[in-house]
This record gives structure tokens, C-alpha cells and sequence, in this order.
């Protein structure tokens, strides 16, 4: 456990503050998961192919709502009944092969593995993900079916949590099925909560268990005790359930349709913000459902340990930590400044709708969310401006949010502040200290520079990369000028690294991803997989070296 991961050791049995993941084991520990060894490909099919069976589980799930009696839709919806039908057996299918492959496994996993199977139950599922879409024979647009890149993009952008679409037009069941409207926010539960946390939390395996769940789990976080980890699991799994139950019930009593309101409150929970309307919340026009969603969205960004403590009534432990703090800052800041100075030439009519719009859509970019409820590129420089920074702070580690977490900047805060002191003062010792204690090991240092350093660098290569792909014509096609695209893309890399979904432009609030080429929707799915697991688990895929011994 790390230096400044244990201020609730002693009264929570889940996840808290921690160095960030990477860190290396103190010298003279040499940990069994780094001990180098060949790649045991028989383990990794097995725990793919339970992943690919969760998958066809959940897909059986969004079946009922081609039925009209569900609600979902007016007529039974039969392409989408035989795409969900189809995916489903086929992910079965390929699940049972997997794990057949797999099955006399019977070694301990270790890190390769582990980095292997989270990593590769990510990608396995984009793929079983999106064949709902096209076998279900969903139009991107009018006349237009969801290519294969189309599919992933969207599949991805669910698990992920990200909430980037290229589908056009919603609300036209002859484009989009609502049972697969359906699907597409389930990929929202599926991913907000973890493919992992759900795999230890019904499976439990022991040491394996927690080794999946510390590759998987967003943000830094302490290590559990091998025989609390699937207790660890099923906290977070009762907690995310319950948010997702209180949240539906209350969009129903505003008088939500039980279709919308659990697609909503799974895009919620999750932070993902898929809606099933083009206008996203704004679709609405109800104050109540927008502060509602809000609310929830800033608590599902918070680090659930924390709302694990709130349960057992430890208040002034939660307004103790730093980064909830931090977080609750960010957020007042954030408003005040879009509210003041961000919507100055927008005709709200009064002060109470500035701030209802403003404090919306600052929680939703803040918590990487995504939802709507107005057009923000018609907002000034500095409120778009201040949207656009917001994509790279994200909420508190242990949680649903993607990005980059309120923790890693404390942190780096700290870092500069101390390095600032030392360039005039070489000779003071001042030790970091996070909530009061004081963090002694280089290593957390080094990896919260590290992961800034790699973020940049994955940052700007993406920017150039889709400068180069995407033809200048596009913009002028689409009514913008050629110099814009420079921006639009910025802002959809940051958008899609950090899991927000909505960026600038010609991918702004009431805009999508469709006109984007193929090769660009494939680096953005790649984007997506990096943001959602920190990176290191997605690019360690791509190093020869990771799936050899030596």
C-alpha cells in the first residue's frame, strides 16, 4: 500500500488514495508478479472467454426492449432483435471457445497476464460490442450503414465511457433501433462499472483478483488484501448499482419513460453520456432532471471510498480529503468563471439560467460525463476555453471518471511548488506531504511525471497524426473555415483521451463524429482504450518484448 493510501485504512475496506499504479515493489522485495517468465497464453484465453460470455449475458439483457410492450419502441423492431440475437450467440460462442482453449490452466497469474487480460477484455469487448450494430443494421445517416469502423467507434466509446458518437439522428427508429439505443447505454453500465470489478466481484480468484482489478481500476489506488478483494468488489459494485437505482427512480418520479430514464442513468453513473435524443438533456426542458443528473454526476465522479464512509455517517472524514476537496473547488471555480465571464454575450434572461446551464455543463466535462443541455460553442472564448481544460482534470481517483484525475494534479502541484523552492533554496529538504502526510518515495514522484510527460506526448503525436489524415475540404464541406480543423481536432483528442465525449466545433455539443475518415476513427478508438485504463495497460500490448520472456 502506498505512503499517502492509508487515511482510511483502518475503517474502509475499499479502494483509497494511492501512489499511482507502476509503482515499483521497495528495494529487497522481490514481488512473484515481477518475475520474468513467458507469456501463459493458455490463462489468457481463459479469462477472455468468461469476459466474451459477460458480454453475450448483457446483450440478452437489451433484447426485451424490441418487444412494444417494454416501452422502448412503437413496433416490435425485428433487425434489432436479430442483430442483439446473433451477437449474443456469437459472443457465447466465441467465449466458450476461448475458455475451452484455456481451460486446464492452472497457473498463477502474474503481471503479464494481468496486463494482458485487462487490456485484451477491453479490446475483445469493443469488437463483440459492436456487432449489435451492424448485424442490428444501424445508419450512421440516411442511406448510410455503420461501417465496420463505425461500429467499433461507437462500441468503444460505450465501454470506454466516452460517449463520442457518429450516429446522426437518434430519434429515427429507422436509423437506430431502440433496443439497440438500449445496448449501446448498457456498454455505459458494462464499462463504468469494469469489466474486472464484476469479474472478482461474482468470481472472486483470490490474488489473481486483485491484480485485475488494480490493472483495471481507474485512477491511482491503494492495494487490498488478497482475502478482501472480492469484499473490495462488491462495494463498489453495491454502490454503483444503488446510484444507478436512486437515480432511475428519480428521473421517473420527474416523469422520465422507464426506457429513458435507465439509458440515462446509465450514461450517468457510468459518466459515459450516451443519451437516446440529438438534443441530449436538453431534449427535456426540465430544470428538476438537469440539477437532478448534475448532482449525480458529481457524486459519480467522487471516490467511492468516500461514499462508502459518508454511508457510515464518517463525515468530516470525507470533507477531510484533499482531493475531494480539491475536487469540490475546481468545480465552484469553474462555474463562477463560465457563469461570469464564459456566457457574457448569451441571452439567458437571467442570472439563474446562466448558472443552471453553466454549472450542467462544467460537472459534465469536469466528470468526463458529456451530457448537454446547451450549446456551449456559442459561448465565448474563455467559457469554451475553460470547457476544454476541464477534459484534462477529470474527477477523483476510485472512481467512474476517466482523465487524469484531481490526485496526479495535487500532486504535480506540490512537485513544482517544491522544485520552484529548491531553485532558490538548494539546500532545504522539504518532504511532499499529501493530506498531512508525507510522501517519501521517489518512485510515486517519478510516475506522476512520467504519466503528465506520456500524456503530452500521446497528446500532440494524436494531433499531428489527425492533421495529416483528415483533407482541409471536410471543414469547407461542412461550412467551417479550413484553419478550424486545427482546433476541432485538438478538441476531440482530448475529448476522446478523456473520456468526455463532446469537443469544439464540428464536434460540439450538437455535432458528432461521423465525418471523420476511417483510419481517424480508429485512432480515436485507441484514444478511448488509452484514457479508460491509464494508458500503460493499452500501450504495453504494442512492445514485442511485453509477450516474450526476455
Amino acid at each position: 500500500m502506498g505512503e499517502f493510501g492509508n487515511r482510511h485504512s483502518n475503517c474502509c475496506p475499499f479502494f483509497c488514495t494511492s501512489p499511482p499504479r507502476g509503482t515499483p515493489a521497495k528495494s529487497g522485495c522481490k514481488s512473484p508478479l515481477d518475475i520474468v517468465h513467458a507469456m501463459n497464453y493458455r490463462i489468457i484465453s481463459k479469462y477472455l472467454g468468461i469476459v466474451a460470455l459477460i458480454v453475450a449475458a448483457a446483450m440478452v439483457v437489451s433484447i426485451p426492449w424490441v418487444f412494444p410492450v417494454f416501452g422502448g419502441s412503437r413496433t416490435f423492431e425485428r433487425n434489432a432483435f436479430i442483430g442483439l440475437l446473433a451477437s449474443a450467440c456469437l459472443s457465447a460462442g466465441i467465449g466458450a471457445m476461448l475458455y475451452f482453449a484455456g481451460r486446464k490452466s492452472t497457473s498463477v497469474l502474474l503481471r503479464k497476464e494481468t496486463m494482458a487480460i485487462v487490456g485484451l477484455s477491453w479490446i475483445l469487448a469493443s469488437i463483440l460490442g459492436a456487432l449489435p450494430f451492424l448485424i442490428g443494421r444501424v445508419y450512421r445517416e440516411e442511406g448510410q450503414p455503420m461501417t465496420i469502423t463505425d461500429a467499433l467507434f461507437e462500441s468503444a466509446s460505450g465501454f470506454s465511457g466516452t460517449g463520442a458518437t457518429v450516429i446522426t439522428d437518434l430519434e429515427d427508429p429507422d436509423m437506430v433501433a431502440r433496443a439497440i439505443l438500449f445496448w449501446r447505454s448498457e456498454t455505459h453500465f458494462l464499462g463504468g462499472l469494469g469489466i474486472m470489478v464484476l469479474f472478482v466481484a461474482v468470481l472472486g480468484h483470490g490474488s489473481a483478483g486483485k491484480a485485475l482489478m488494480r490493472a483495471e481500476m481507474p485512477g491511482p489506488t491503494k492495494e487490498t488484501g488478497q482475502n478482501r478483494t472480492q469484499h473490495a468488489a462488491w462495494v463498489f459494485t453495491t454502490i454503483y448499482l444503488v446510484l444507478n437505482a436512486i437515480l432511475i427512480t428519480l428521473l421517473l418520479i420527474q416523469g422520465m419513460s422507464p426506457f429513458d430514464a435507465i439509458c440515462h442513468a446509465f450514461g450517468t453513473i457510468a459518466t459515459g453520456g450516451f443519451s437516446t435524443y440529438n438534443d441530449s438533456v436538453a431534449h427535456f426542458h426540465h430544470v428538476g432532471i438537469e440539477m437532478t443528473i448534475a448532482v449525480f454526476m458529481v457524486l459519480a465522479c467522487t471516490n467511492f471510498t468516500l461514499l462508502y464512509l459518508l454511508t457510515l455517517g464518517k463525515v468530516r472524514q470525507v470533507f477531510a480529503d484533499i482531493e475531494f476537496r480539491t475536487y469540490l473547488v475546481v468545480l465552484a471555480v469553474a462555474t463562477g468563471l463560465v457563469v461570469c465571464f464564459g456566457m457574457i454575450h448569451v441571452d439567458f434572461g437571467s442570472w439563474r439560467d446562466a448558472f443552471r446551464y453553466g454549472f450542467f455543463q462544467v460537472a459534465s466535462i469536469l466528470t468526463n460525463t458529456g451530457f448537454t443541455t446547451h450549446n456551449f460553442d456559442q459561448w465565448n472564448e474563455i467559457g469554451r476555453g475553460a470547457l476544454f481544460l476541464l477534459m484534462f482534470v477529470g474527477g477523483c481517483a476510485g472512481s467512474t471518471s476517466c482523465s487524469v484525475k484531481i490526485i496526479r494534479h495535487v500532486l504535480f502541484g506540490k512537485i513544482l511548488w517544491r522544485e520552484l523552492e529548491r531553485a532558490y533554496r538548494p539546500s532545504v529538504v522539504r518532504p511532499l506531504r499529501v493530506g498531512g502526510e508525507p510522501i517519501e518515495d521517489a518512485a510515486i514522484v517519478n510516475s506522476v511525471l512520467v504519466y503528465f510527460a506520456l500524456l503530452l506526448v500521446i497528446f500532440v503525436v494524436a494531433w499531428f497524426s489527425f492533421d495529416c489524415i483528415e483533407p482541409d475540404h471536410v471543414w469547407s464541406d461542412l461550412g467551417r473555415a479550413p484553419h478550424e480543423k486545427l482546433v476541432d481536432i485538438a478538441s476531440g483528442v482530448g475529448a476522446t483521451l478523456n473520456g468526455v465525449g463532446p469537443g469544439l466545433g464540428t464536434i460540439g455539443a450538437v455535432e458528432n463524429y461521423a465525418h471523420f475518415q476511417p483510419a481517424s476513427k480508429l485512432l480515436f478508438v485507441l484514444l478511448m482504450l488509452l484514457g479508460r485504463l491509464e494508458l500503460y495497460v493499452i500501450l504495453v500490448l504494442f512492445l514485442p518484448r511485453f509477450w516474450r520472456a526476455h
